[in-house]
Order: C-alpha cells, then sequence, then structure tokens
C-alpha cells in the first residue's frame, strides 16, 4: 500500500502516525483536568470566602487547598515509581484518570473542607503519575520524526484546562467544573483502555508477542522488523545496565541526564511561571495598570499560552529543542526585565503612568515566549534522556523538581517582594538568562534521533549518520 506524499515526492509529517496521535490525545486526556485542578483556586478561593459559598471558611484555610496539592503530588512519588515499572505506562494512566474521576465526585458534592483537602491531595497523587507516565508512554509509542509534537500534546490538554477552568469558574455554579472534569475523564477512560500498551514496555517484561502486535498498530502498513529488533537490542542493552538510584549519579551519562532535567524542570518555575499564574490578579493591579480586568486578563494569558504551545509544538521536531529553548528563555528574561524595570521606578516614586501599559504587555508576551519553548520542551527531552532502567525513577525525580521549582520561585516572590515587586523580578531575569546559557553549552540537541541515539549522545559517542541527505544537513550546518 503506497503512503500519502506530498509534491516534492516526500512524506508528509504526520503521514502513517494517526494511531499514534489518537492515542497520545486520549491518553493525555487527564492533563485537561490537570489543568484545571492547578487554576482551579484562582476562581474558586474568592466564591469559598465569599457569603455566597455553600461551604464557610476563611481566606487562611482557603490558601491550603493549593499546599494540599503539592503535598499530595510529593506523596505520590513512591507510588508513581512502583505502578510505572509495575502495571505500566498504560495502566497507571488509567488508575490515575479513576483516582481523578472520584476526586471530581467529591469536590462537587463537598459541604465541607475537609473533602476538598482530602481530593485535592489525591488529585496531587494522580497528576504525579499521568505526568510521569504519559510522557513515558508517549516517547516510547511515538516515530521520532513526530516525537516532540506528541510529546507536547500534555502541555498542551494541560493550557486548555487553563482556559476551561478560567472561563466558566468565576461564573458559574460551583458543581459545572466537577461535572466537566468528570465527563472529561470518562471520554479518556472510555477510549484509551483500549489502546495497546507500549512496545518499549511490554519488550521489557518479555512480552515479544503483544511488543510486536502494539509496534504494528502504532506503525500501520510498515515493515516493523528492523525497528522491533532494534528496540530489543536497546532495551536487553539498557536492562543489562544498573537500576538503581545511585546510579543516576555514578553513571556519567545518567548524571548527565539527571542535570538536564533538574535545571529544566526546576528553571521552568524559576523564570515565574507559577508565581505569575497565581498572582496575576495582584500584579496587574499593584502595577496599576487600567488597560484590562484582572479576570477577562486570565483568559487571554492562558489562550496566548495555548497558542504558543501549539505553535512550538509543531515547530520542536523542525527547529530542534535547543533553538526553541535558549529563544524562548532568552526572550522571557526580557520580559521580567521589563516588568523588574517598571516597578523599580514606580518604588521610587517615578510618575509611570505614561507607560502603565507595560506590566500588561510584558505579562501578555511573556505568555508567548514561556509557551514557545521552557514551557514545552522541558517534558520532552526528559522524556528522551532515560535509559529504560532509569525512566521512571528518572520522570518522578523531574516530577519532584517540578513541584520543588514551583514552591522555591513562590517563595522568592513571598520573600522577596516585601522590598519591592522588582526585586524577585530582578531574580527571575537572572536565572532566565543563567537557564539559557546552560542550554547552549550543556543540552545535547534530541530532534531526529532515536532513543538509543540519544543514550549514544549522553555518554559523548558518536552518533552515525543513517544517509547522505542527513549527511548534508550535519555538514551545511557545521
Amino acid at each position: 500500500m503506497k503512503t500519502a506524499q506530498n509534491s516534492s515526492g516526500k512524506e508528509g509529517l504526520f503521514t502513517g502516525t494517526w494511531t499514534q496521535v489518537f492515542a497520545a490525545i486520549v491518553g493525555t486526556l487527564f492533563a485537561i483536568c490537570d489543568g484545571m485542578n492547578y487554576g482551579w483556586t484562582s476562581p474558586i478561593i474568592p466564591y469559598l470566602v465569599s457569603e455566597e459559598s455553600h461551604i464557610k471558611t476563611t481566606l487562611h484555610e482557603a490558601e491550603y487547598l493549593e499546599t494540599a496539592l503539592m503535598v499530595g503530588s510529593f506523596f505520590g512519588l513512591p507510588g508513581t515509581i512502583y505502578f510505572v515499572n509495575k502495571i505500566g505506562r498504560k495502566k497507571s494512566l488509567l488508575l490515575a484518570a479513576v483516582v481523578n474521576l472520584i476526586c471530581w465526585i467529591i469536590v462537587g458534592f463537598a459541604d465541607t473542607m475537609v473533602y476538598l483537602f482530602v481530593a485535592r491531595f489525591f488529585f496531587g497523587m494522580a497528576a504525579n503519575m499521568s505526568f510521569v507516565a504519559a510522557p513515558m508512554y508517549v516517547a516510547e509509542i511515538a516515530d521520532q520524526k513526530i516525537r516532540g509534537f506528541l510529546s507536547s500534546i500534555t502541555y498542551l490538554m494541560m493550557l486548555v484546562g487553563f482556559i476551561i477552568v478560567y472561563s466558566i469558574g468565576p461564573y458559574t455554579p460551583f458543581y459545572i467544573t466537577p461535572v466537566i472534569g468528570c465527563i472529561i475523564l470518562l471520554i479518556e477512560l472510555s477510549t484509551f483502555i483500549f489502546m495497546p500498551e507500549s512496545p518499549y514496555y511490554l519488550l521489557y517484561h518479555q512480552k515479544y508477542a503483544e511488543a510486536k502486535k502494539s509496534l504494528q498498530y502504532f506503525r500501520p502498513n510498515r515493515n516493523i522488523t528492523e525497528e522491533l529488533d532494534e528496540i530489543s537490542k536497546a532495551v536487553e542493552r539498557q536492562k543489562a545496565e544498573h537500576g538503581r538510584i545511585m546510579d543516576l549519579v555514578v553513571v556519567p551519562s545518567n548524571r548527565k541526564a539527571l542535570i538536564i532535567m533538574t535545571v529544566l524542570n526546576g528553571g521552568q518555575h524559576l523564570v515565574a511561571i507559577s508565581v505569575i499564574l497565581m498572582n496575576l490578579h495582584s500584579i496587574l493591579q499593584s502595577a496599576d495598570s487600567v488597560y484590562m480586568d484582572s479576570s477577562h486578563a486570565a483568559i487571554l494569558f492562558s489562550v496566548i499560552m495555548l497558542v504558543s504551545a501549539q505553535m512550538a509544538s509543531l515547530q520542536v521536531d523542525r527547529y530542534g529543542r535547543k533553538v526553541l529553548l535558549i529563544a524562548s528563555t532568552i526572550m522571557t528574561a526580557f520580559c521580567m526585565l521589563a516588568l523588574a524595570i517598571y516597578f523599580n521606578l514606580k518604588h521610587n516614586q517615578y510618575d509611570v503612568k505614561g507607560i502603565s501599559w507595560i506590566p500588561i504587555a510584558s505579562v501578555m508576551v511573556y505568555a508567548f515566549t514561556f509557551k514557545m519553548g521552557l514551557g514545552i520542551v522541558p517534558i520532552i527531552i526528559t522524556s528522551e534522556i532515560f535509559t529504560a532502567k532509569l525512566k521512571a525513577i528518572g520522570m518522578t525525580i523531574a516530577d519532584a523538581w517540578y513541584v520543588i521549582g514551583a514552591i522555591v520561585s513562590v517563595e522568592i516572590y513571598q520573600s522577596l517582594s516585601l522590598y519591592g515587586y522588582h526585586v524577585p523580578f530582578y531574580v527571575f531575569t537572572f536565572c532566565s538568562f543563567l537557564i539559557a546559557a546552560f542550554t547552549y553549552f550543556y543540552i545535547p540537541e534530541t530532534k531526529g534521533k532515536t532513543l538509543e541515539e540519544i543514550q549514544m549522545l549522553l555518554k559523548g559517542e558518536v552518533v552515525p549518520v543513517k544517509n547522505r541527505e542527513e549527511a548534508e544537513k550535519m555538514l551545511s550546518v557545521l
């Protein structure tokens, strides 16, 4: 059977990959709910502390709903490592979806804060498992030509969740958000259950026949013998390597992967994304910006992030991970610098009314530049750089650093903003430039490489050039 070709005679980017795309989409629907969970407190806390609330609470007590989510994520780390390796990527995602579904039901019927705290805690545990299992699953089923795009779908789904909760949370009854969350999860459970498990996982557990069937599903109308043999050899080689946690530090290639994912996952927050998401209203109000209502600004902010992430997901396999990361961090740094200078002038009693558009403009440009690279590429790279033996542990630690980075950034903001809003934004600017330099000098380009070739790069070995066309591209770059 002939494959579809474009006018130049070459196969299109998505030719023969639609089964992969479908599995990646239905397998990451949970991320919409995770985005809703993350942004849920922004419109709901004002309701909970108002006179109209059906659950009486205080602002101090309601703010712990955010902490409960983070604490649950930490407590979910051991379970994540166990389940992802024991029952597989697919079943871990289904388990997390079931937990999420139960939690949304609890939220919908909650009449005391205790139920909300319990639900938020288990939301965190489920999110931890999902954000480890999903990138692993997607990276292991994906054709290398679209692996970057498929890996980015998780973040795109999460941004859809932000838009939903920012758009409906302030304007609809309390129970509407849980209902939407339940509907999304029921769709995932009723479709993803029919998808095959990752061929890497199946081969790792010596289920050759199932692995062959899985790879055939994800590579329709292709001869999979060679690829199946390559994956089998790669898995066997990686199984022969040690899989202890200490090997992440002792083995040079693993240590490099650990450093890369630590900087990127923690660094996402050290450029202020959590600070802005959680404090967008107060930042704009402190800047005396009168150009846009804070609720409308939050919706626009999330929409811009989604558009930017979508654009980046389509370009990440064309221009590469490093280019997007470096461009994103540098432009994000300038957005932070503009905010810092504005607040510095305002702090020193300068008249800034004539330039009060700068904060809103900087925040919106930040939404675009952050999601263009730094907000979407780290999850792609993290899913690519660990060996099969250490992937579950590595991905879980990466998720832990993501949470740690969020907590540290919020602490920096809350502590240093006492001396003026400009102080933490100068710190975030400095961190952005540091990450750009780190990316340029330390992170290898993984675009177009198989998972085995990426391991060779991390070890400093020469990756063989497969054909003349690729050789010419490399020479043109040099």
